[in-house]
């Protein structure tokens, strides 16, 4: 049995159950998508909460989650459907002295399909949550296999024909915006850009994941990293590396940010040599 989002207040309540947070636009773009049944495009720098949305989606409306990791390469054959080949084979092997057009209707048949995460999506007997992870990492080429998928929650297989959705999926599609999407996409979906939170908003977030910290500590803590974010850094450290960063000051029992355990810990919010001796600079450690 899933649930709905019938208001934008009580989708704000429901993906703050899981543990999402969100800000006014967020909630009511997630909402919107459930009401208009249009996917969402969602883009913004990389560990701001753009997958994380989708699983809180999908944990609120107590729907299951489909997800495409997308990368370079990505295919149909990945990402929507392919041929059993093997099967296939073994059945014309078997039988070689039938009719060809018997085999090869057999062979192109439901039981030779091989599902992959676009066409599970539209297939699902039951209603869920789709998620198309970093598509700017795909190939242009990916865009144009989603869009009838995202205008009409179809799609189609030349042997087998079109397929409808037997429930129309809550679909994101995420994008950390290292390439431009085509505008055909971009049409068929509502724009919601995630960025990084407000002060007081991360702060909230990392009080929800790290209960433990003292106000005091949680604001200098919040204000670290946020000063980091302005620097010139390869990789600024995401939200979920704030909420590891105050998780790690609760596991060294440490009461507040002294500078040796800034320096201790720096590997915890950023990722590479570089940002971290630029760090170091920068809070003089």
């Amino acid at each position: 049995m899933t649930r709905d989002f019938s208001t934008v207040d009580q989708t704000r309540e429901a993906l703050a159950e899981t543990g999402y947070l969100a800000s006014d636009a967020i909630a009511t773009t997630v909402f919107l998508a459930a009401a208009l049944g249009r996917p969402i495009l969602v883009e913004g720098p990389a560990g701001v909460g753009k997958t994380a949305l989708a699983k809180a989606m999908a944990a609120a409306t107590e729907r299951a989650l489909i997800r495409l990791q997308c990368y370079e390469g990505v295919d149909e054959a990945r990402a929507l459907y392919e041929w059993n080949h093997a099967k296939q084979l073994l059945r014309i092997t078997a039988e070689r002295d039938a009719d060809w057009e018997h085999v090869r209707t057999d062979v192109f048949g439901e039981d030779f399909l091989l599902e992959r995460p676009l066409l599970k999506a539209v297939r699902s007997t039951d209603p869920v949550v789709l998620l198309v992870d970093e598509l700017d990492k795909a190939d242009e080429e990916m865009e144009g296999l989603l869009l009838e998928l995202l205008s009409d929650f179809q799609v189609t297989i030349p042997e087998l024909g079109t397929i409808e959705a037997r429930h129309r999926p809550l679909v994101v599609v995420t994008s950390n915006a290292t390439r431009e999407l085509s505008e055909a996409l971009r049409r068929r979906c509502l724009f919601l850009h995630i960025d990084y939170p407000s002060a007081d908003l991360e702060q909230q977030i990392v009080q929800l994941h790290a209960p433990g910290l003292g106000d005091a500590t949680r604001d200098a803590l919040v204000r670290v990293v946020r000063a980091l974010r302005e620097g010139n850094l390869r990789k600024p450290p995401s939200v979920s590396e704030t909420v590891d960063w105050a998780r790690t000051l609760l596991s060294l029992g440490a009461d507040e940010l002294e500078p040796a355990f800034v320096e201790a810990t720096l590997g915890v919010l950023l990722k590479h040599q570089e940002d971290i001796e630029s760090a170091r600079t920068a809070l003089k450690l």
